[in-house]
């Protein structure tokens, strides 16, 4: 693997990533309303998620999506089930609208927020296609050593990783900014309104 097919690799990495999708969505309303660390849990499955395709891709069994349709259709629907119920949650009024951040940070689950992650990566098929399509073109995938694995881990990792995890910062920051005023309410139901709009666009491409 040479220096070139890992910048291409790093860069196509860096724009997907960055991307407006469901999975930004997430990250930025879990981490707005949830605080950072949930927002960095949600990147941090979506890695997980990534990686399970990257290591799929890699071995040759791009044809495990087709093979187990019927699991990644559960996964699929759990998904955006699960999203719809965030969403839910945010658009119901608080019983205490002056409740500091800490305290909802503390409600939430950080498993729950990996798990969410995890859940709604693992429900697009298109990834695993998508990464069966990229390495044959920028890599001789029969020829990688370990050593190229772990590259390409990394890469996957660290743009991933850093540009969920710079939405998960920027969001809070900008939540910070409306705390204790109307524009917090209208975030929490403009949040609340897109995360159950991507579950259910999620569920209906099932």
């Amino acid at each position: 693997m040479d220096l070139s097919s890992t910048v291409a690799f790093f860069l196509v990495m860096i724009a997907l990533a960055a991307m407006p999708s469901t999975s930004v969505a997430l990250v930025v309303v879990r981490s707005a309303t949830h605080g950072v660390p949930n927002g960095l849990a949600v990147a941090a499955g979506i890695v997980l998620g990534d990686l399970v395709f990257v290591a799929l891709a890699l071995f040759g069994m791009g044809m495990l999506a087709e093979t187990l349709g019927g699991l990644f259709a559960v996964i699929k629907y759990a998904a955006g089930a699960y999203l719809i119920w965030m969403g839910i949650g945010l658009l119901r009024p608080r019983a205490t609208p002056a409740e500091p951040a800490t305290t909802q940070a503390g409600k939430a689950s950080l498993l729950a927020s990996t798990a969410s992650g995890l859940m709604l990566t693992l429900g697009d098929v298109k990834a695993i296609l998508f990464y069966a399509s990229l390495f044959p073109s920028l890599f001789n995938v029969a020829a990688l050593a370990a050593m190229d694995v772990l590259v390409i881990i990394a890469v996957t990792m660290v743009t991933v990783g850093g540009v969920k995890a710079a939405y998960a910062v920027g969001a809070r920051q900008a939540m910070g900014q409306l705390r204790g005023t109307a524009g917090n309410r209208h975030a929490r139901t403009a949040a609340g309104g897109v995360l159950a709009g991507a579950g259910a666009y999620v569920i209906a491409r099932v």
